[in-house]
């Protein structure tokens, strides 16, 4: 706890607005930590996972209610409908891919109108019921729904529901491609929607400086543990691991997969497998790539955390704003 408020500090010094926690069985509860961390900071927002598969919409709807009264406004949701069948087990959730998406759309129907402040109502859908659902006290404000997903299922929930559709750090045509899709069904719902892309970052004064971090921190990985890693990720149920994983297709000698943008992570870690690699200047440019790509917004970490808070919040950020991107 005290590195993590150090962490949350060290990103509301450096001018970040919010930051992400994680959701899943590998770490800790997400709601708690981040009410708690609120607490050792003033302006930072928080972006909390909601789960459709753990908790009933209503009480997600008062839960985020509640958090945003404690901390004056600074929560916003990840919608996350779950990426793996085993985990969701874990948790009772025993729906399929398909079912969970179809799931995920009903609960942000009841979460918004609980939201919105309706008049109790009931509702009935193929998965979720309530009965004279009400909220009495509706946040303030409303907390943004940011929802991300790779599958044709996924970008019709993100297009009816999402303010902000989120995708891991593929390079910045192939997140144009996924933008423009997501743009015209949201357009044809008659809905606007943001977009915002999941990157590590490495940057440093020079380009060799942070290249040489890079593959430093694949230096002295037996291949053996690699090949584990890959075979176990090609096994995920989820799309956007599928396109994260084909982007270097598990081979190390393949990892620069468009100027500045590193694939290494993704050897070892799942989800997001990409990095920023460069000096503050190349990292900046790459992320106006991203900007006229039609990116809004960057979600963005390194290794370890607190470093790479400076080192980006002071060599990037105010490049970012001298280019008139903040």
């Amino acid at each position: 706890m005290p590195y993590l408020v150090q962490v949350a500090q060290a990103a509301e010094y450096n001018g970040f607005e919010s930051v992400l926690s994680p959701t899943g069985l590998w770490c800790q509860d997400a709601w708690l930590t981040t009410a708690a961390i609120s607490q050792h900071t003033e302006r930072l927002k928080f972006l909390v996972a909601l789960r459709p598969g753990a908790m009933s919409p209503t009480l997600a709807a008062q839960m985020a209610a509640t958090y945003q009264d404690l901390t004056g406004g600074r929560l916003n949701v990840n919608v996350v409908a779950g990426g793996e069948s085993t985990e969701q087990r874990a948790f009772g959730d025993f729906l399929d891919k398909d079912g969970r998406y179809a799931r995920t759309g009903e609960f942000l129907d009841i979460v918004s109108r609980l939201w919105d402040h309706e008049p109790p109502f009931d509702y009935r859908g193929e998965h979720l019921a309530v009965e004279q659902a009400r909220l009495d006290f509706p946040p303030a404000p409303r907390p943004q729904v940011y929802f991300g997903g790779s599958s044709a299922a996924a970008a019709t929930v993100a297009a009816e529901h999402a303010d902000v559709f989120l995708t891991w750090g593929e390079p910045p045509q192939q997140a144009k491609e996924k933008i423009d899709r997501i743009r015209e069904l949201a357009r044809a719902r008659g809905r606007s929607v943001r977009f915002g892309i999941r990157l590590h970052t490495i940057s440093r004064e020079t380009s060799a400086q942070a290249w040489a971090v890079a593959e430093g921190m694949l230096a002295g990985v037996d291949e053996r543990m690699i090949q584990e890693q890959q075979e176990a990720l090609r096994r995920s149920e989820s799309e956007g691991q599928r396109r994260m994983l084909d982007l270097h297709g598990g081979s190390a000698t393949k990892l620069q997969v468009h100027p500045g943008l590193w694939a290494g992570v993704g050897l070892l870690r799942g989800g997001a497998g990409t990095a920023m690699v460069g000096s503050y200047r190349e990292v900046a440019d790459l992320i106006a790539e991203y900007v006229a790509a039609g990116i809004d917004e960057f979600v963005l970490s390194g290794y370890p955390c607190l470093e790479e808070a400076y080192w980006f919040g002071e060599g990037v950020r105010p490049l970012l704003q001298a280019d008139g991107l903040l």
